[in-house]
């Protein structure tokens, strides 16, 4: 791996195996007996990904808790209508993916990607802790299709954003502070989360500001310079800001104050002790090789592990 310039890369994994699983047709059955599209679909993104970006040091981030309560406190709407309808089984997860999960986990140990997650956190915020704890030290790509992690964008550190929702991995949009300027009008990862406040999120429950939609926000925001400083133009009785935008901003104030904690990803996550380096040879061979066989899965496991682990 010395001859590679540092680089980390960061995978929203869920994300990347719901869509995986959605994309991927059905497989033959394997000797094993579980469904392995996403499986198959998921390990061929790493081996897509890594070849792509030449890291020298990856994570495969996890949501220990998709939904932590201190944000369903902070909004109770927060990813409410993805709940399963026996609210003790949590997020509602297609059954023929719920068992694919964990052989994805034992996939990623066998080729030496370590999985990093938090009790109370989501894989946002691990990648949150990651991306700032590595900021500087070494370029990072943040693979996923959820539009909340533009705030960690920064060109100044290289951190960016391979975006999988329309291109997927073979052909996502590279999401630099240009691209956050030429598609919402904010130029810096900071802007856009207060953007994402304002405007709100209707796939994850966030009502945002009733009336503000992205221009507005953005408008907002390039005048003022941030969330806060709109804020304070209302509490001020700025002029510029009146009649009915006045009125919607003084409405959600309440949210305003709660929004932030929930849209804002976590950098202060239990994660930064895990070791990320991509390892000089396959760990476990053996074991690879079980899975292999089991789950029919020979073809993208070896791929992903040419990638990983390049012959000279």
């Amino acid at each position: 791996m010395s001859s590679r310039a540092p680089r980390l890369l960061l995978l929203d994994s869920a994300s990347l195996y719901f869509r995986a699983f959605y994309g991927v047709p059905e497989r033959d059955p394997a000797p094993s007996g579980i469904p392995t599209n996403a499986v198959a679909g998921f390990i061929d993104m790493v081996a897509t990904l890594v070849g792509r970006c030449s890291p020298t040091h990856i994570a495969a981030c996890w949501d220990d808790d998709w939904r932590p309560q201190w944000r369903v406190d902070a909004i109770p709407t927060y990813k409410a209508h993805r709940m399963a309808e026996d609210p003790a089984e949590g997020e509602e997860v297609p059954e023929a993916l719920s068992p694919q999960v964990p052989v994805i986990a034992q996939c990623l140990e066998v080729l030496g990607v370590p999985r990093a997650g938090a009790a109370t956190y989501e894989a946002d915020d691990v990648i949150g802790t990651l991306a700032y704890h590595y900021r500087g030290r070494m370029p990072v790509d943040i693979v996923t299709g959820d539009r909340d992690l533009f705030q960690l964008v920064d060109d100044a550190s290289q951190t960016r954003v391979l975006y999988t929702a329309r291109g997927g991995v073979r052909d996502p949009d590279v999401v630099d502070q240009a691209f956050l300027m030429g598609k919402y009008g904010v130029g810096t990862g900071d802007a856009y989360a207060d953007m994402a406040v304002l405007r709100g999120d209707t796939s994850d429950g966030l009502p945002g500001v009733a009336g503000v939609g992205e221009k507005t926000a953005a408008k907002l925001i390039a005048t003022y310079g941030s969330l806060e400083g709109i804020r304070a133009a209302v509490d001020s009785g700025d002029p510029a800001i009146k009649g009915a935008q006045r009125t919607r901003l003084e409405a959600g104030s309440a949210y305003l104050d709660a929004a932030p904690l929930v849209v804002r990803v976590a950098r202060d996550v239990p994660v930064t002790h895990v070791d990320l380096t991509i390892g000089d040879e396959l760990p476990d061979p053996a074991g690879m090789s079980r899975l292999a066989l089991d789950h029919a899965i020979a073809g993208p496991l070896g791929r992903a592990a040419a990638a990983l682990y390049p012959q000279d």
